[in-house]
Formats: structure tokens, C-alpha cells, sequence
């Protein structure tokens, strides 16, 4: 299975009028806070720094409020803090009137490497377009600014592209307006662990700054709401700004827009207005189900969840629609399931996992809204359940996907989480995969929160904790206050995008640490 781009033309999906209706009464209010420059920084070539790149301070930003530039001249700004919004400034000639337009250049960045690259360099295969830069033309000096485009950033770098000879450019005030739906009070955290505390700032921070009218699931790429980020997000929402309105939003939003058969989208755009993406995954549609399951666990509406239990039990159907006549999910090249960013992962057996764990939640759901066919999906979810079975490998001790019996962290994880044998049986698994871990290991703090949930599952808190310790605490230790898309230990500059730069910085997949810590009582 590919993990390249989908593009669909000939798609017919079905409008529900109603669902969009729904979905923009539901609309978030945007709460906003300014932050100022802090530091004037300069970059640092430090190959003991995440991607080689480390900060000297040169001064406060206000020293610089008092000084003029030329052209050709720069400087970076570091405001002390990651945020998503909206830049102003206020600018003027010094010496003779200014005879020529001012041309300003702007580079955002999340991390020192997106401003010591040029992204002039940049080779990889999502679009250029994501870099973060602008270029300012100013006719009239003095002038009042406000980008009108919303950036997501922590450093600035300024530079005075052309001026006349016959003035200089200065720098009054420069600002961050920054915007999120999240509301500033936080259920607070009650950990008595110090890392693990700031493990959970930073994981709040991260969900923050994705909350917008949708929860994003990276507020500079792609700045939408995906269904496997939503899923994550709205259980950290759960235990700290309990915003369950805007999950509705987005059930609403999924609801609105699907595929003639009914299979909800992997993604949607809400502007210019609300259409779902021609991407459709095996696993993010079931995980609809989870998500309805788990906003209903959290706010016990009745009527939202009847409104939209038809539809998620579509996804059920069509799902089924994949396996063969033993109950195993077909693998073939014609098909999509994410899992996990890897390119040498086959997704089968993981596949297979997650079926059986939404089918569960689907029985669960059906026990209140239509019980009448409670008894109905539990036969297909022993039918395919047993069909795991099929997977196990006795030689290796692990379960297998594919036709080349490929052994990975995802399949194990995800049989552990649906369920598959006994506890005995499970902690095994779990103890094997930590004594023998795969060569198809794990990229993403996506697949390493369903590792977490595993471990916490058969009973290894420890364990947990010390992963969660020893991966996201890395990031910590890298200087993330936001926490990463994409993050191997072991290979800092990975990126399934062919350049690092264009990886997001402040992702909602990776943000569930505070839902572990908060939930278990880490």
C-alpha cells in the first residue's frame, strides 16, 4: 500500500445540509493574547543541538527598537515562546524622506533549522508552499502593519530586502497576536513528578495552539482537521479544557460531507467552506466510531450520538466490505490505511487490530442506541477476531503481516489493543517486543501513543512511564515547547516529506502525554 497522495476525480459525495448547519452554529470563539519580542538571537552551528543548531542571545528586542537598518541588514527574533497568529509592526524612515518603497522579507519558523536552511534548497514532496515566508512592499512611511495571513512561529527573522540609499528603516514595535479557541483556564495537572509536569505543559501547550475553529491537526501544515489527529485531541481535551463543543463541531463536520457509500473523509477543509478531502483511510474512518464513543463516554449526549450513530456504523460496514471470507482484512495495493508514517510498513495486520478494537466500540455504542443488533455485531467481531488469529507466527512469537509475514511494532500493538487472546497471552507479546523489538519500528508519536496504551494496558505502568519519559522528555530536552509530528531518537532529521523543514513542529497527534498523565495518574 502506497503512502504517496490520493487523488480522486470522480467522486460522487453526499451534502447533508443539515450536519453543516450543525457544525457552524458550533462555531468556537477565538480568544487572543499578544506576545512581544524577547531576544535577538543569532544561529549557532552546535552539532550537539537538535538538527545542529543552537541560540546565542545578543541582546533584548527592545535594544533594536532604537536602532535603524539598511539594505541587506537582518536580524532574528526569538519571542520566547511557540504560538499561531498574526504579526504586526510599525515602521519608519530615518534621514531623508523615503524616496523608494521599502521591500521587508519575513521567515517564520518553529525551529532554528527552518532559518539556517534556505528554503530555496528545499527538495521534498509536499509542496514549498508550507515554508513559512513573506514578502512586505511598503509604500507610505510611516505605517502601521498587520500581516493578513496567520503564521505559526517562535522565531522571526527580518530582512530589509531594498530601500533607497536615502533612508534607513526602524522598528517601533513589533507584536504576536496569537489566537486559539482553547479558553486560558486548564484543568491543572496534579503529577507529582517533575518531568512528567513539564511533559504535560508542553503537551497543553501543543493542543492549545492546535485548537481553532477545528482542532488542526498542525497549525502550519496542514491546518486542518484530520479524523486520526481529532481522535487523540479530544481525549486531552477531555481532562483539560473540556471543550466538548468543539469535538461535536467536528463529529458534525465529518458527518456532513462523505462519500457516496457513506465513508466519512480522512480530513476536511472548512473554508472558503466546508468540503471533505478526496483522501480516505481504512483506519481513520473506523476511528470515527472511537471518537463518538468516546464523546459520548465524556458528556453522556444522548442526542448528538443517536443523530450519528447511522453513520458510524457505516463505517463498520463498509470496513467488513475489506475482508476476505475468513475475516481477514485483504491486503493488496489498491487500499489505504495510515498506522504510521513508514514506508516499509505493511499495514494488514495493524489494519486488522484496529477493526476488531472500533467494531468493540461499536458493539458498545449499539448496547444504547439500537440494541437490536447488539448480538448481530458481536458474531463479526468473534468472526474477525478469530480471524486474528491467522496472523500469529509460532516461530517468531509475534503476529505477522502481509505476504512476506512481515513482523512490526503496529501489528503487536494493535492486537494488544484489540484485544486479541488473553492477558497471559498479551503480556508476553508485550514482554517479547521489549526483549526483541522489530526492525519495523516506530516514527511518529502517533503509533508511540497506541505503544503507551498498550503498555498501560497489560498492566506495565512503568514501563510507560518511562517511555514517555524517554521519548517526548527527549524532545523536551531538545528545547521543544511544542511537541513534534515526527521525532526519532535515533534519527533526528527523519522526515517521510524529504526535508525536515516542512515537518510540522506543534502537532495534535503528539500532545496525548497529558491524557496519559492525567488519566492514569501518572
Amino acid at each position: 500500500m502506497s503512502q504517496a497522495m490520493q487523488k480522486n476525480d470522480d467522486l460522487v459525495m453526499i451534502r447533508d445540509i443539515t450536519f453543516i448547519s450543525k457544525a457552524e452554529n458550533l462555531l468556537p470563539t477565538i480568544h487572543q493574547t499578544i506576545i512581544k519580542a524577547q531576544n535577538i538571537i543569532t544561529l549557532v552551528n552546535d552539532p550537539k543541538a537538535v538538527h545542529g543548531w543552537s541560540a546565542k542571545v545578543i541582546s533584548p528586542a527592545t535594544v533594536y527598537f532604537n536602532q535603524s537598518f539598511q539594505t541587506g541588514e537582518s536580524y532574528i527574533i526569538d519571542f520566547g515562546q511557540h504560538g499561531v497568529g498574526y504579526l504586526s509592526f510599525l515602521c519608519d524612515a530615518v534621514g531623508s524622506p523615503p524616496d523608494a518603497p521599502a521591500h521587508i522579507k519575513f521567515t517564520f519558523a518553529e525551529t532554528l533549522s527552518e532559518l539556517a536552511e534556505p528554503f530555496g534548497q528545499y527538495q521534498g514532496w509536499l509542496s514549498k508552499s508550507w515554508l513559512q515566508e513573506h514578502d512586505e512592499y511598503i509604500d507610505v512611511l510611516p505605517a502601521q502593519i498587520t500581516l493578513s495571513r496567520r503564521y505559526c512561529f517562535r522565531y522571526l527573522k527580518i530582512e530589509i530586502v531594498s530601500l533607497s540609499p536615502k533612508y534607513n528603516l526602524t522598528f517601533k514595535d513589533i507584536e504576536f497576536k496569537t489566537v486559539s479557541s482553547a479558553p486560558k483556564y486548564c484543568i491543572e495537572c496534579q503529577t507529582q513528578d517533575p518531568q512528567l509536569a513539564k511533559i504535560d505543559q508542553v503537551s497543553v501547550h501543543t493542543l492549545r495552539n492546535c485548537m481553532q475553529e477545528v482542532f488542526e491537526d498542525g497549525p502550519k501544515r496542514d491546518r486542518r482537521l484530520w479524523l486520526g489527529d481529532l481522535r487523540l485531541q479530544a481525549l486531552v481535551n477531555n481532562v483539560t479544557f473540556k471543550q466538548h463543543d468543539l469535538v461535536r463541531r467536528c463529529l458534525y463536520l465529518f458527518a456532513s460531507h462523505r462519500r457516496e457509500d457513506g465513508m466519512v473523509s480522512a480530513n476536511i477543509f472548512v473554508k472558503p467552506q466546508i468540503i471533505a478531502d478526496d483522501t480516505f483511510l481504512f483506519d481513520y474512518s473506523l476511528f470515527y466510531i472511537d471518537v463518538l464513543y468516546d464523546y459520548f463516554m465524556a458528556t453522556s449526549d444522548h442526542n448528538t450520538v443517536k443523530e450519528l450513530w447511522p453513520i458510524a456504523l457505516q463505517q463498520i460496514d463498509i470496513a467488513l466490505k475489506r475482508c476476505d471470507e475468513y475475516g481477514l482484512v485483504i491486503d493488496s495495493d489498491d487500499w489505504w490505511s495510515f498506522i504510521d508514517w513508514h514506508e516499509k510498513l505493511n499495514k494488514q495486520g495493524a489494519s486488522q487490530g484496529v477493526l476488531i478494537y472500533c467494531l468493540d466500540k461499536a458493539i458498545k455504542l449499539s448496547q444504547t442506541f439500537q440494541p437490536e443488533i447488539s448480538s448481530n455485531l458481536q458474531q463479526k467481531l468473534d468472526f474477525v477476531k478469530h480471524a486474528a488469529d491467522q496472523l500469529w507466527d509460532d516461530k517468531s512469537g509475534f503476529y505477522i503481516s502481509g505476504a512476506q509475514r512481515q513482523v512490526s511494532y503496529a501489528t503487536q500493538i494493535w492486537m494488544i489493543l484489540a484485544d486479541v487472546g488473553d492477558r497471559n497471552h498479551q503480556q508476553k507479546l508485550m514482554n517479547k517486543l521489549l526483549l526483541t523489538p522489530p526492525d519495523i519500528g516506530m516514527n511518529t508519536p502517533y503509533l508511540r501513543h497506541h505503544y503507551i496504551l498498550a503498555l498501560l494496558k497489560v498492566g506495565m505502568k512503568k514501563q510507560a512511564i518511562d517511555e514517555i519519559k524517554a521519548y517526548w522528555g527527549k524532545m523536551v530536552e531538545y528545547g521543544a515547547d511544542t511537541f513534534w509530528e515526527l521525532f526519532d531518537p535515533n534519527d533526528l532529521n527523519y522526515s517521510p516529506y524529504g526535508n525536515k523543514i516542512i515537518n510540522s513542529y506543534c502537532h495534535a497527534w503528539s500532545c496525548t502525554p497529558a491524557w496519559f498523565i492525567r488519566q492514569y495518574s501518572l
